[in-house]
């Protein structure tokens, strides 16, 4: 099967979060980014946070969501630069465009659906945006998103202020909405031959994630029920963070059989009652429960009380910093690496799912505008052609 190429104008996390899977796919992804202008850094804002570990535009914060991809810098603001595009993607023969800039943007930069599948009709286009096409010159970041969402007034302690989630958690499900959504698109394609224009908002990408609270305010719910409640389940009881003798443990019961298991062991003992029995009768009785469990888990160390949950087949985990993630024996085999150009291997997140065939080792990120030569040439522009729009300020790199 011939191997897939996309064009991403792209930058941030959302949607080089989304072009890391087709990479992972095996299939070819080329990053677009902007010429320089005035005093700012070139390309994507992305290359210059965190520490500089490599160099000035490969930032650590860069590395993991663009390995594998090559780059090239284009001036959309200008007609030759748009020119130049619409070249790439008829000359690439280019399965799927995809971007991540403001709708308002997509025709005077000429990365409407329009202008593309007029070069290239059966074209897969995929843009993440904050809210959609509808709200053309709305900006998104995932924080902001967070928030809008609900997702910080239900996240955080009950007594304490809306709190962010400590991944980057919007970006990360539009860009698997993007990874989803190209691969049915490409499926119908198949059996159709044309293309198809694919929109995703990053507000409605989040609030797809409400399912266990959204719906409970038309069952004229509680307030309780849809607000923040620390780390214990709203619903599931008892299903908590408990502090250990040297820790603390995550402890989540989930049905009235796990509790009959949990409440057999000696340890556990002491905290069944008749009218625990039912996951309703705990929840009635939260409080004093909470406080029998943690009377329980502060009298014995964390091994104690794995071997105990473990031999109940009762749901529990130690809570790991990302140090000890990174030692966990049902990740050793999953980890995606890649290696900087003086050969260090920089170990990276797994890919969400294995497949056969998937390679684990990537090609380090590219600098910025490290491909536009190379791939204009493969495109058929000359070496007068490329030299030309370089002057003209087009293309970036050369």
């Amino acid at each position: 099967m011939r191997r897939r190429t996309v064009l991403s104008l792209e930058q941030a996390l959302s949607l080089p979060y989304a072009t890391l899977r087709f990479v992972q796919l095996g299939w070819r992804v080329i990053r677009i980014e902007a010429t320089p202008s005035g005093a700012g850094v070139p390309g994507d804002p992305n290359r210059y946070i965190g520490r500089n570990a490599v160099d000035d535009d490969r930032r650590t914060y860069f590395i993991a969501p663009n390995v594998g991809k090559e780059a090239i810098a284009l001036n959309l603001k200008d007609p030759r630069g748009r020119e130049t595009l619409l070249r790439l993607v008829r000359a690439l023969e280019v399965d799927v465009f995809c971007c991540n800039v403001m709708p308002c943007r997509y025709r005077p930069l000429g990365i409407d659906y329009e202008a593309l599948s007029a070069v290239r009709p059966d074209l897969i286009w995929a843009g993440i945006s904050a809210l959609g096409p509808e709200h053309p010159d709305v900006p998104g970041y995932d924080p902001v998103l967070q928030a809008m969402a609900g997702f910080m007034e239900i996240t955080g302690d009950a007594a304490g202020p809306p709190t962010v989630i400590g991944v980057p958690i919007v970006d990360l499900k539009s860009g698997d909405e993007v990874y989803a959504n190209v691969l049915l698109a490409l499926a119908e394609r198949a059996e159709s031959g044309r293309g198809k224009r694919i929109d995703v908002s990053m507000l409605q990408a989040a609030a797809s994630w409400l399912i266990t609270t959204l719906p409970l305010v038309d069952f004229d719910c509680e307030p309780s029920e849809i607000t923040r409640a620390g780390n214990e389940h709203r619903k599931f009881i008892p299903t908590n963070v408990y502090p250990t003798r040297d820790g603390f443990v995550y402890v989540a019961v989930g049905s009235d059989a796990q509790w009959k298991r949990l409440t057999e062991t000696a340890m556990f003992a002491p905290v069944a009652q008749p009218t625990r029995v039912t996951n309703a009768g705990r929840q009635q009785d939260r409080i004093d429960l909470r406080r029998d469990m943690t009377a329980v888990t502060r009298a014995h160390t964390t091994t104690e009380l794995a071997a105990t949950l473990s031999a109940a087949t009762i749901p529990w985990a130690a809570i790991n910093d990302i140090r000890q993630v990174r030692e966990l024996p049902a990740l050793a085999g999953s980890f995606t690496t890649t290696r900087t150009p003086r050969g260090r291997t920089i170990r990276m997140q797994p890919a969400g799912v294995r497949l056969p065939g998937m390679r684990t080792e990537y090609p380090f990120p590219p600098k910025y505008a490290e491909h536009t030569r190379p791939v204009l040439a493969e495109a058929g522009f000359t070496d007068d052609e490329i030299a030309a729009l370089a002057r003209q300020g087009a293309i970036g790199g050369i």
